[in-house]
């Protein structure tokens, strides 16, 4: 299987955490939810998951595990 690159996973989960944030308000403006949907969806393919916590958890152990190594 192919591994994305650290950075790539480093800043897909900075922009879902980003999205978050941003969507914490009472009502989320559909282009916000657009874009929420896209990082989820492309976090989930770059991981190989199919849900969403299990895309972060397979992201942060591989930039974990990449920061142990260097």
């Amino acid at each position: 299987m192919l591994l994305a690159h650290p950075a790539v996973l480093q800043e897909l989960v900075a922009r879902y955490e980003s999205l978050c944030t941003a969507a914490q308000g009472l009502s989320i403006a559909p282009d916000l939810e657009r874009r929420l949907e896209d990082v989820t969806y492309t976090l989930c393919v770059t991981t190989g998951t199919r849900q969403l916590d299990q895309a972060l958890a397979a992201a942060r152990a591989r930039l974990a595990a990449t920061a142990a190594s260097t």
